[in-house]
């Protein structure tokens, strides 16, 4: 009879899908974790509904799933858009649940200068579309301002050619709010100075600027990308300060220009446009005042000659005082008469009054005055003891009542307090019914996770008859080549640890060893598990 050759062991690992797809997950990460990646955005529809962005990046023949979280997406200054060429910079990783790779998106930028144009261009359509660049809503510049404030770099050559430019021409005040003008964060710093000009109080510590200068020396379309970004345009378009745009040389042309109330070719041209000329203003002024004192000495000389015409219309002085001195003098010799007479007239009067003045007469009233004192004495004691009698009378009522109300409002309290005590008892006996339900529904839920997580520990696996290898520092092994002879290994069942040593030759032989015939299937016993709920 032929022997049947035995099934050979095997030492294989076995997976899970869902440990084979975390494996892959971990070596895909481990090797590509920081890459850049060049291509086109195709399938961008903007922001899911939870804020992430999902598309995908591809060229002539390939094409990489492309990922950018919500928070991530928030704090690019590029922001993607279907059809454009850029590099996203990033990481590789696993999508478990269809089994493909993609790549999640940490920066990206523009791949050359015509996608930046044409980026340019369409945010100018948008932006224009907004109404953002109307010249209705653009505001006049100030003619002589007090106090000018400059928006630009501190360290560059631009500040020095504004201030020396306001010095030749006309001498102002001038604030510089210190920015960042390219790179990374510039256009935050530019948009929030704009807002922080306009947000000084007018009679501040700090004065309010009259007029912005945003300013910039040239550069490339890169270099001056920050003053095209959407946050600087609607800062300049939203500024209540009249605001200059000089950004770059002549033919640079960035968006801050359009939404600017004046573009200036260079930062000296916008100091020029800022302020007059002091010296042509001293001759404008001169020649006023000429002018002035012209008019001036003409006028007098008009109403000079207009004065003497009256004087000669006028009559003499003589014949216009003559009628008032003639009353003058009839009523000086009338006036001794007349004081004589007012006098004998007071005199007349004043005796009249005095013979009505007498002793007896005096006497009379006095005792006519005592006679009524004494009888309003008397009606006024009267009236007090009645008026005593009837208040008697009123609080005697009002202490009757007040004992009569604080008796029932008494036994009104006790009442109220009577049925609070009964409902709070009610409400106690609730509440102990539900702390007890409550503390059953925990409970349970504590005892299902606790079975969940005895269902889910690897230590599950070591009672179904597996062994967990590790090495001398406790790092788990998964291969037979990374064992060397002699190496100290510790080999944990589901009842403990046992340490044993790796044995070289019998390692050699079972690598070198072949199967003598082909592996038999092998035999599993199905363990019930029991339900995790």
């Amino acid at each position: 009879m032929p022997k049947t050759a035995a099934a050979p062991l095997t030492n294989s690992t076995e997976f899970t899908v869902s440990e084979l797809s975390s494996a892959l997950k971990r070596t895909v990460e481990d090797a590509y974790g920081n890459v850049r990646v060049r291509g086109e955005i195709s399938g961008f529809r903007g922001p899911h509904s939870s804020g992430h962005c999902y598309f995908s990046l591809k060229d002539e023949s390939a094409k990489i799933e492309a990922v950018i979280w919500k928070g991530v997406h928030g704090r690019m200054r590029f922001k993607p858009q279907e059809g454009l060429e850029v590099i996203a910079t990033g990481k590789l990783t696993t999508y478990p649940g269809s089994s493909k790779y993609q790549i999640v998106i940490e920066a990206i930028e523009p791949a050359g200068v015509g996608a930046l144009m044409a980026l340019m261009e369409e945010r100018k359509r948008k932006l224009g579309a907004e109404g953002l660049f109307d010249e209705a809503r653009k505001q006049l510049l100030p003619w002589l301002p007090e106090v000018i404030g400059v928006v630009t770099s501190p360290t560059g050559a631009v500040i020095r050619d504004i201030l020396h430019r306001l010095e030749d021409r006309f001498p102002r005040r001038v604030l510089v709010w210190p920015v960042k003008v390219q790179g990374e964060g510039s256009a935050e710093q530019v948009a929030a100075a704009i807002h922080g000009f306009n947000a000084l109080p007018e009679g501040g510590a700090i004065p309010r600027p009259d007029l912005l200068i945003v300013a910039r020396g040239g550069g490339s379309l890169e270099d001056l990308w920050s003053f095209n970004e959407e946050i600087v345009v609607r800062a300049a378009a939203e500024s209540m300060i009249p605001l200059i745009s000089a950004v770059g040389h002549e033919t640079d042309i960035t968006l801050i220009d359009f939404a600017a109330d004046k573009r200036a070719p260079t930062p000296t041209a916008a100091a020029e446009m800022a302020v007059p000329v002091r010296a042509e203003l001293m001759v404008e002024i001169s020649g006023f005042e000429r002018r002035m004192m012209l008019c001036w000495q003409r006028g007098q000389e008009s109403r000079r000659n207009e004065l003497r015409a009256a004087a000669r219309a006028l009559p003499d002085l003589s014949e216009l005082l003559a009628i008032p001195r003639q009353r003058l003098d009839g009523a000086t010799a009338s006036l001794p008469r007349a004081l004589k007479a007012n006098t004998h007239a007071h005199h007349r009067r004043f005796a009249q009054a005095s013979a009505g003045l007498t002793l007896r007469v005096l006497r009379a009233q006095i005792a006519h005055a005592t006679q009524r004192l004494t009888v309003s004495g008397e009606r006024l004691s009267l009236s007090a003891r009645a008026l005593l009698r009837q208040r008697r009378d009123r609080f005697t009522g009002l202490e009757a009542r007040l004992k009569a109300s604080k008796l029932a409002n008494a036994q009104a309290q006790r009442n109220a307090i009577t049925r609070d005590r009964e409902r709070a008892l009610r409400l106690a006996e609730r509440a102990r019914r539900a702390l007890t339900t409550l503390v059953q529904r925990q409970q349970a839920r504590v005892q299902a996770s606790s079975q969940l997580l005895s269902a889910l520990s690897y230590r599950s696996v070591l009672a179904r008859g597996f062994a967990l290898v590790r090495d001398e520092q406790g790092a788990a092994l998964h291969a037979a080549a990374n064992i060397g002879a002699g190496v100290r290994l510790s080999i944990e069942f589901a009842d403990g640890r046992v340490g044993v040593t790796a044995d070289g030759d019998r390692t050699a032989a079972t690598r070198e060893a072949k199967p003598a015939s082909p592996a038999a299937p092998k035999k599993t016993t199905k363990i019930d598990q029991g339900s995790l709920f």
